[in-house]
This record gives structure tokens, sequence and C-alpha cells, in this order.
């Protein structure tokens, strides 16, 4: 048997050598559901099994330690991280919006970032009967390549939040996140409020605060998201409004501890 060229395509050893350097660092091996802390032995609850359980072994009375360090999901000021994502609006179906991702480099007074901008239309496409609504634009990151341990998928499940370094317009924004769910075209979201717009902020997202969605729409029952096998991030811009926009990014990561925001506020001072 021969490896496909797909497997072996630029980029593959070094998301291997990634998730190795992760499990690591956690102190997980990647076949394996338990996950060692000091003198601790935590069996991880298994979503996919017909009888859902959890329990836990402990060998002392030591804490259970979480990760206290960023793990970093899309760092924007890569230049490569731009070439990973992909724009969505209502074009894709013969509406008139317009949208683009623009790499900026660092300068004096702000980080490199990336530039999520376009023009919102609502103007419906006159030979599309069936389209009834138009009006957004979005993007996210393309479906990563396999690595060594199989599928890329990001697993936040010990963190607590989504971190982003981000200066916004101040117009309605969405955090979409996709995982390996059932169905598969749902979408988690959580509103993305700029307290200071046109100025750099960072924010902090629970994930366990993100709605359940599909087609735009809440859905019930809300499941909780599948956090160990994310699958794509992105932001999304749905409120209709005609006109420009703009939303630039420097970083998302998760995170156990808000005071990151602090680090980051440095660097832009600096």
């Amino acid at each position: 048997m021969r490896p496909s060229t797909y497997l072996f395509e630029p980029g593959f050893f070094r998301r291997s050598l990634g998730e190795f350097k992760r499990f690591a660092k956690l102190g997980m091996t990647p076949s394996s559901d338990r996950v060692l802390v000091g003198y601790c032995i935590v069996y991880r609850k298994n979503l996919y099994a017909a009888d859902v359980s959890c329990s836990f072994v402990a060998t002392t009375l030591e804490s259970i330690r979480v990760p206290m360090t960023p793990y970093h999901l899309l760092d924007f000021t890569d230049p490569e991280t731009i070439t990973t994502c992909k724009v969505m609006s209502d074009a894709d179906m013969g509406g008139f919006s317009t949208v683009q991702l623009d790499q900026v480099p660092a300068t004096a007074s702000e980080p490199a970032h990336m530039r999520f901008h376009g023009s919102i239309s609502i103007d419906l496409p006159p030979d599309r009967p069936d389209i009834q609504r138009s009006g957004y634009a979005a993007w996210r990151n393309k479906d990563r390549g396999p690595t060594l341990f199989g599928k890329s998928l990001w697993d936040v499940d010990p963190y607590l939040y989504l971190a982003l370094r981000f200066k916004s317009d101040g117009r309605k924004y969405f955090v979409n996140v996709q995982t390996e769910s059932i169905v598969h075209t749902d979408i988690h979201q959580h509103r993305l409020y700029s307290r200071r717009p046109r100025e750099w902020e960072t924010v902090f997202l629970r994930w366990a605060d993100f709605v359940r969605t599909n087609h735009g729409e809440v859905v019930e029952p809300q499941n909780e998201m599948m956090t160990q096998k994310v699958r794509t991030l992105g932001i999304g811009l749905t409120d209709r409004v005609p006109g420009p926009f703009e939303l630039c990014v420097a970083n998302m990561w998760t995170t156990n501890r808000m005071d990151d925001a602090d680090a980051y506020e440095k660097e832009d001072q600096s």
C-alpha cells in the first residue's frame, strides 16, 4: 500500500508535530481517553458510548491542574494563516454583497492582523425567485488536513474561554463554531460584542454560552457543544444593514485565564 499524495502534502508533518507537542504538554496520549495530571488519572466522558459515564480515580488528594497557557487557534499575526481561510456571502447564490480578507502588516500602533471587509446588499437576484432573503457575509477556516493522529480537529475541552483580539466597526457580528456534530449543518454561535468600536480590544467568550443554530435559526434541544472536536472557527455578519463593513482580527485562542488580555494590550502599546 502506498500513502496517498493528500496525506503527504506540504504541512502534514508540521501539523502532526504540532499535535504531538500539544498532547505532550497536556500529558495525553493521542489514542487514549486518559488524561494524566500529576498523580491523578481522569477518565474523560465518552460522548459516543451508548451508556455515557464519567468516572474519576485519584491516588492523592492533590487538586487537578488545568492548562494555564493559551492554546492558539488562528493567529493572524502569521501571514500564512489567512491562506487557510475562506469567505462566503449571498453572492454565492446570486446576491450582490461583497466580501474580502486582507492581510495587514504590523505598524507602530497596530498588530499584524486580518481585515474582513466588504459591503452588504439586500438586493435579491432577479433571476432567482426562490431566494427570499439576502444580505450576509462571513469567513471561516478551511477544513484542515490530516495528521499522523487522524483528522485535524481542535480539542478545546480543557478550556473555559474562546478569546479574540479584534477591532470592530460596531456592527452585529457573530462568532461561528462548527464541530463534528451528527447534524453537519449545525453551527454554534455567540454574539461578538464590541465595547470600544474602532479600537483594539480583547473579549472572552465562554464555550458553554454558545447557542446551537441551524440555517440561522436557534434549534432545540440545545445540546452541549462537542468541544473535543471543533472543526472550524469563523465570524459572520447577518444584520442585513446595507453598506460597508470592516472587522479586524489579530488572534483567536482558547484559555482558562482572562488575564491573557494584559499581554496583548502591552504588545499593542510597545
